[in-house]
């Protein structure tokens, strides 16, 4: 008998295999699924992984903010990290400051803040984008807030490891600059995301579809990591299955 899952629960889940052998993951302010699976990560290891989830009280023991993100960041002591963007490109590029020629945009979102720096310290920086259009997958980004390679010589130890999507899961190539696609979620096909990507990107003949979560992980999911997303993020955690 198969296990009913919501496209949420099954991102959540491929997030927390991403997560696997990590020792401390912080997740971003307005993150509920990357929060969600790093709580439930948490759970998994029998409470061996710390998690700071930014905007929560409860599970975020940082005590001045910004500043001591970045100085863990700084001591390797940040394994796992998560970046969104209102564009990202083929070469693992991320725009967080608007649409248009800078710096007369047409649209103007919130701005980098951190990015950068973090995608340079932070090993395993997830990029997460639950829509998977060509408005988003561009080929080239209007303005780099965090460049996804860099040029040779550069110290970098961090830098972009896997891409979530609604869609599917990327793998990124540093040395070659590229993305490829390793598994499409349920429901959808490859040629759904050739149609919605904007970038070429490596890819298997025949692509994997990405693993349902199992019945384990929904439990803890919907009981335990439901109460304690709730903390900082009520109402997502309301529309999660009881």
């Amino acid at each position: 008998m198969s296990v009913q899952y919501t496209s949420t629960e099954l991102l959540i889940s491929v997030i927390v295999r991403l997560l696997s052998g990590c020792r401390h993951v912080v997740t971003g302010a307005s993150s509920p699924i990357p929060g969600s699976a790093a709580l439930l990560a948490r759970e998994i290891s029998g409470g061996t992984l710390h998690v700071n989830v930014l905007g929560s009280t409860r599970h975020n023991s940082f005590t001045n903010g910004g500043v001591e993100l970045f100085d863990l960041a700084a001591q390797g002591r940040i394994d796992a990290f998560f970046l969104g963007g209102g564009q990202i490109d083929g070469a693992a590029n991320v725009n967080l400051v608007g649409i248009g020629r800078y710096p007369d945009l047409e649209v103007r979102w919130a701005g980098s803040f951190g990015s950068s720096y973090l995608y340079f310290l932070v090993p395993r920086v997830i990029l997460f984008r639950e829509e998977h259009s060509r408005r988003v997958m561009v080929p080239k980004v209007d303005f780099v807030s965090a460049p996804g390679v860099s040029p040779p010589n550069t110290y970098r130890r961090g830098g972009p490891y896997k891409m979530v999507t609604g869609l599917g899961v990327f793998g990124f190539d540093r040395r070659h600059g590229r993305f490829r696609l390793e598994s499409v979620h349920p429901g959808h096909s490859l040629e759904e995301i050739l149609d919605n990507t904007g970038f070429e990107f490596e890819r298997e003949a025949q692509v994997p579809v990405t693993p349902a979560p199992d019945a384990q992980v929904l439990h803890l999911l919907r009981s335990r990591v439901r109460g304690e997303i709730a903390e900082a993020y009520p109402r997502f955690a309301a529309s999660l299955t009881n």
